[in-house]
């Protein structure tokens, strides 16, 4: 078993080899690359040839013009220069070369090449024919190509008799010379082939790198080791956006567990609390009551404390279906006006009982688009809060008004209570975090309401500012988008509402 093992392995590394980024990457180069070499190795003999033949071609053309300087024509008969210093031009010349009438009839020419520069009449006539002249390639027996200039020249003595003079150069150095390259730049492909391949598993080396700096830290994250980051190379490129999302996602996620345990400790903590009292009155009832009024006493107080754990788990389920999205919000044209006068009516005779005066002060046209329920909940738990910390005699006052930018509309709960120290403003929107009473040094509530209303503010793009003064009260605004028709006033609303920040914390002495 273990020996098959083995040679199952040895099966499958080469499979799982084949499989990697990294040796895909290195095959897709070479492909590409061999195509481009494959490509060029195409299409630069053929440029080549082609500037090699036009370089013959401007040769031939000089030699051509030159030609008609070195003979003459006499009554039909050619009559080469005879001087010394010319006849190695003239030998030159008479490598290749054809002079013939108008009719085609051949005054002089050399006989080895002869066959290869001859015209037919109807080629003479349509040479004599043309002011320009005309060039053709042409192959002999042994395969030289060679290229032709023929035009028409004119007797001196007789200006009218035209004559044909066609000149003809051997390409087959041209034809040599790209020969020559296209075979050793093919045999030397194979070699390039290689060496691309080699750099190309550098190159895809270095490209993976990263990803597998990325692969290792996922597996080395676990739930107690989420501060990990993975450096950045300073590339700027797709591979540092992919460390930099991935640090992210590691800091959200750390940021996550390390509410998740916070909220499981607070949790643990705050239903600890009234299980225990439950428990302690059982247990004192049972072996200490003796009469049926005691027991109704433990009773009552046990309900009291079940009552209480009943609100803790209540506001977590509510708050956790708000927070995973299953509270879905039922938004509609709300005027904030008139649901800020029904929820102070609500809260008038609590507000009676503790002596504190409550009044409303509101302003029409203040329409939003929100959830009735919810923003009646987060009025509701800014009064209780501001009722809770303002002592008898004090006040407290709720405003609804335009706000100083016109796409929002502005809810104020003001208080004259004991205020809110500075050190606790950052963190009086966490769940379970109770600020306490400086004058009775005691807490009140479970610490979840205003983590609601950062949540509605939230869910309804607006935005929370808090003031507040030890001793003299707080001041809680909230901004929510005024609801509109207009298309363009809508869109102004989107963009200001992204740009403003979700809680704004403000504090005097």
């Amino acid at each position: 078993m273990a020996r098959f093992t083995r040679v199952f392995g040895m099966r499958e590394l080469p499979v799982r080899l084949l499989k990697g980024l990294r040796v895909r990457l290195m095959l897709s180069y070479v492909f590409f690359f061999t195509i481009l070499l494959v490509l060029v190795g195409w299409f630069y003999p053929q440029r080549l040839r082609n500037q090699l033949e036009d370089q013959e071609q401007a040769t031939l053309e000089a030699q051509w013009d030159a030609a008609k300087e070195y003979f003459s024509i006499d009554h039909d008969q050619p009559i080469w220069s005879k001087e010394p210093e010319d006849a190695e031009v003239v030998a030159q010349l008479q490598t290749m070369y054809l002079i013939a009438d108008a009719n085609g009839n051949a005054l002089d020419y050399n006989p080895d090449t002869y066959e290869t520069i001859a015209f037919s009449p109807s080629e003479i006539r349509r040479i004599v024919d043309s002011p320009k002249p005309d060039f053709s390639e042409r192959t002999n027996k042994q395969g030289t190509a060679f290229l032709i200039e023929a035009g028409r020249i004119f007797d001196d003595s007789k200006p009218k008799q035209r004559y044909v003079l066609a000149l003809g150069r051997s390409l087959a150095q041209t034809q040599q010379t790209v020969h020559d390259f296209t075979r050793s730049y093919f045999l030397f492909l194979p070699l390039l082939i290689v060496l691309s391949a080699l750099l190309g598993w550098a190159a895809a080396g270095r490209a993976v790198q990263p990803l597998n700096s990325v692969a290792q830290a996922a597996q080395n994250i676990t739930g107690s080791n989420l501060s990990l980051q993975i450096p950045l190379r300073g590339a700027g490129d797709e591979l540092d956006h992919l460390i930099e999302s991935f640090n992210l996602m590691t800091a959200r996620l750390n940021q996550s567990f390390e509410q998740i345990r916070r909220f499981s400790t607070d949790v643990s903590h705050e239903l600890r609390t009234p299980l225990t009292a439950i428990r302690g009155q059982l247990e004192v009832a049972l072996f200490t009551a003796e009469t049926p009024e005691q027991y109704r006493e433990a009773m009552v107080n046990a309900l009291e404390d079940v009552e209480q754990l009943s609100s803790i788990v209540r506001a977590l389920l509510l708050l956790s279906q708000a927070e995973s999205g299953q509270l879905v919000l039922q938004k509609a044209r709300l005027d904030l006006s008139e649901v800020a006068l029904e929820v102070v009516d609500q809260f008038q005779i609590p507000a009676q009982e503790k002596k504190v005066r409550l009044a409303a002060q509101t302003a029409p046209g203040s329409t939003i688009r929100a959830d009735r329920t919810q923003i009646e909940r987060l009025l509701a738990n800014l009064l209780s809060n501001a009722l809770k910390y303002t002592p008898g005699g004090g006040s407290v006052g709720v405003r609804v008004g335009p706000a100083e930018t016109p796409v929002f509309v502005s809810l104020e709960v003001e208080d004259t209570g004991v205020g809110i120290p500075a050190e606790n403003l950052p963190h009086i929107f966490d769940r379970f975090y109770r600020v306490r009473n400086p004058q009775t040094n005691s807490v009140l509530g479970l610490g979840l309401g205003l983590s609601f209303v950062s949540w509605i503010v939230e869910a309804h793009e607006g935005r929370i500012e808090v003031a507040s003064t030890v001793g003299e009260g707080t001041r809680f605004r909230i901004l929510l988008p005024r609801d509109t028709e207009a298309a363009g006033h809508s869109g102004a609303l989107n963009g200001t509402a992204a740009a403003l920040p979700s809680v704004t914390l403000e504090t005097s002495s």
